[in-house]
């Protein structure tokens, strides 16, 4: 088909970096998947203790926020909630991945901050409904430059500040599943393709954002991601 009836919507773009910091080019952005309750302590701080084949939600490609830009604080919420995560972004095409393949399909890895909507996400699980409204909102994952990357998964310190005071502080050596596992998975259950994203899930510390609020998250070796709510 030579033309469309309206123009199509421009491809969300995370920027890349190589190993030292360059920039490199661009990252288009065709998925994102996000692991929930990836880490112990978080699982028991939010009301779970055990070691469930993960499990995924998505996120739309266009809620992404890539470095520059603060994401607005969102619409029908008293309770917008901040949830770091490392970020795996996917290079390579594949399905039914076994752990010793999967890390060939990375690409890179970023710092990921999950916005949700607690109190939205709250009701929904109560009637057993889908958390499409409190976790795929409109910027909703913000994200750093996504770090190139050869070689073992990122294991080191992931923390997440708000206005200076630390309030994440983990290790993502302590994922139930790990970056080989998530993505392995991920391949069972859909195609895995260059572009995709995967939010791995957040260690405990979770809280509430207001706006104004700084936000500061890092990921060892990795990089930073800074932004204010709007």
């Amino acid at each position: 088909m030579d033309e469309f009836v309206i123009a199509p919507a421009p491809v969300p773009v995370v920027p890349v970096e190589d190993e030292r910091g360059a920039a490199l080019g661009g990252f288009p952005v065709r998925r994102i998947l996000c692991v929930g309750r990836n880490y112990a302590a978080h699982r028991r701080e939010m009301g779970g203790d055990d070691r469930d084949p993960p499990f995924f939600f998505s996120k739309p490609a266009d809620a992404v926020v890539p470095p520059g830009r603060d994401p607005a604080y969102p619409t029908r919420t008293a309770d917008l909630h901040h949830e770091v995560e490392l970020v795996v972004a996917i290079g390579g095409a594949g399905r039914d991945l076994d752990v010793a393949q999967a890390l060939d399909a990375v690409y890179g890895y970023a710092v990921g901050v999950d916005l949700t909507r607690r109190d939205l996400q709250a009701r929904a699980k109560d009637k057993g409904q889908p958390w499409d409204a409190a976790k795929g909102f409109d910027d909703s994952a913000p994200i750093s430059a996504i770090r190139r990357w050869q070689g073992p998964a990122p294991t080191g310190r992931i923390t997440l500040s708000v206005n200076g005071a630390v309030k994440q502080d983990g290790s993502v050596a302590d994922m139930i599943w790990n970056v080989a596992e998530i993505v392995a998975e991920a391949s069972k259950l859909w195609g895995l393709a260059p572009g995709d994203l995967i939010y791995t899930g957040t260690p405990e510390g979770v809280g509430p954002l207001v706006r104004g609020d700084r936000v500061e998250g890092e990921v060892e070796g990795v990089g930073k991601l800074t932004f204010t709510v709007r």
